[in-house]
């Protein structure tokens, strides 16, 4: 049939990464494309379709005609929809095997139908830069692949300088091996492919940090981190955790990946560029093409009030109650509490975290998931549970960002998740800081340090800390100063997306320079 005006629209294929820290910020992307005309193509792994099913209503997922959502498999064998999916790792090595088949193959099916219908052919795919398999499938049709990095440009730019930073920071440990690996280090760098030096290296790395962990040698993690162009201030232990830690397959996953990204058309980041002034005047060296647009929190809220917008991406079921218990308290009282959709705590860590808050005597929210605690269910102390009936409300999970621009919120004890730190910066709400893993040390150390809206509670958490941080955090001066940065640091990022402002200016020129142009 001759193809409609509707036929010539761009259309935009956006797949994330499978877990929900990825799939968030995605689904607001392509929410904005859909808002300057495009026809969307939203896929999800089948597992991870049944998960947001499970958590809304079925009908949540019909999409609209120019809005739509599909699967292909995950590549992992069946498992309870309503379980977390504890396999990372196992995914990590699935991805490459598995679905760029199943893509091509879906890709395929919507060109055909294409053809018997007013849709248009895929002209574009947008992909979590930890799918980049789908920068193969964009070369093989001819189409622009750009890749959306979910986490801080600072991020990125670490692991940019991956190989810099192995060379310069991978001091074999002293003792009896200190020759041989001096030695192998020499074959490895000059007989092997650079990207191999890399591997062998972060094994070599994680030799060393069994001897790190635990006792912290010689300050070793505490080494300042002085070689990458714009990162300034910053430790070893607050480079991403993959780089120290001894995780060989994410951090070789994450170097893989961002390395694959160069290939990409161009890169997205969901920040603005006031916030990492540095890191993106750095980046400006590359020939990539990389667009800061951020926050993309920000542009979902302009909007229009839409069937879209009740496309959302919780894997869990929401508990609004907590919304009315906060319309109860007074302004800028309330502690928010949540470690996000991974983070795991011992039953230790819990009773501490519990505590601490007890006895700092301020109300609270706190959202524990069911799978909170390693291996049980989190099971909080009567005792605490009796003291601070009053004053605090435990919840399941919950519409964060709605909690987060309520009038009583006052501070956020997070986990420092890239999306937890970008709802809490739209909201003018400063934080205590709590960092697990990947790049959540990175954001924690901006907060604190660059940013100057947060503290940290040390790993080894204790009810002592937490009462004098939280204390400080909502009475002390520096509390003050926090909350005040909190306010100017909101101010800026609305600047940033409003007409004439950098994230608005970027999203204008990625549209009509990278993903429309380049298919005219």
């Amino acid at each position: 049939m001759e193809p409609s005006s509707v036929a010539k629209k761009p259309h935009a294929v956006c797949i994330p990464y499978p877990f929900q820290g990825h799939i968030t910020p995605m689904l607001k992307l392509a929410k904005l494309l859909h808002s300057k005309g495009f026809h969307i193509t939203f896929v999800n792994t089948e597992f991870i379709h049944l998960r947001l099913l499970e958590s809304r209503d079925r009908d949540s997922l019909k999409g609209l005609p120019n809005f739509r959502f599909e699967t292909i498999p995950g590549g992992l064998p069946p498992t309870d929809v309503n379980a977390t999916q504890d396999v990372v790792q196992a995914f990590c090595d699935s991805i490459d095997k598995n679905l760029l088949v199943p893509f091509l193959s879906l890709i395929a099916k919507l060109n055909e139908a294409s053809t018997f219908s007013e849709d248009p052919l895929v002209s574009c795919i947008v992909a979590d830069t930890f799918m980049s398999f789908t920068l193969e499938a964009a070369e093989k049709l001819s189409i622009p692949g750009v890749a959306l990095w979910p986490m801080s440009a600072s991020v990125l730019w670490c692991y940019l300088h991956s190989d810099l930073l192995v060379e310069k920071i991978l001091i074999p440990p002293e003792g009896i091996c200190t020759v041989y690996i001096r030695l192998l280090c020499l074959v490895i760098f000059f007989n092997l492919p650079k990207f191999i030096q890399i591997k062998a290296n972060i094994f070599l790395f994680s030799l060393r940090t069994t001897h790190i962990e635990g006792e912290r040698t010689n300050g070793y993690l505490d080494m300042p981190i002085d070689i990458i162009p714009g990162i300034k201030n910053i430790r070893l232990k607050d480079l991403p955790s993959f780089f120290w830690d001894g995780n060989e397959l994410l951090n070789n996953n994450g170097i893989r990946n961002v390395q694959r990204a160069s290939k990409a058309t161009a890169i997205i980041i969901n920040t603005f560029d006031a916030f990492e002034t540095e890191v993106v005047d750095s980046m400006k060296s590359l020939l990539l093409p990389i667009y800061s647009i951020g926050p993309l929190q920000l542009f979902e809220q302009q909007l229009p009030n839409n069937q879209l917008k009740s496309f959302q991406s919780n894997l869990l079921k929401e508990d609004r109650d907590c919304l009315k218990w906060l319309d109860s308290k007074q302004p800028k009282s309330v502690v928010y509490v949540n470690f996000g959709s991974l983070t795991i705590l011992t039953t230790q860590q819990l009773t501490e975290f519990a505590w601490g808050l007890a006895n700092c005597k301020h109300p609270f929210l706190w959202v524990i998931r069911p799978d909170l605690v390693v291996g049980e269910g989190a099971v909080l102390p009567p005792e605490f549970t009796a003291e601070t009936l009053e004053r605090s409300m435990i919840s399941g999970w919950c519409p964060q960002e709605e909690v987060l621009s309520h009038g009583s919120i006052g501070g956020f004890l997070t986990h420092s998740g890239w999306n937890s730190t970008m709802d809490t910066l739209c909201c003018g709400v400063p934080v205590i800081c709590w960092p697990g893993f990947g790049d959540q040390t990175t954001n924690s150390r901006y907060a604190c340090v660059h940013w100057e809206i947060g503290m940290e509670i040390d790993k080894n958490v204790n009810r002592d800390d937490v009462e004098r941080i939280l204390r400080e955090f909502v009475e002390g001066e520096k509390g003050k100063g926090m909350k005040k940065k909190a306010i100017e640091w909101k101010k800026s990022a609305e600047d940033s997306t409003k007409p004439g402002g950098t994230s608005y200016l970027n999203f204008e020129k990625i549209v009509k320079e990278v993903l429309v142009q380049k298919n005219q």
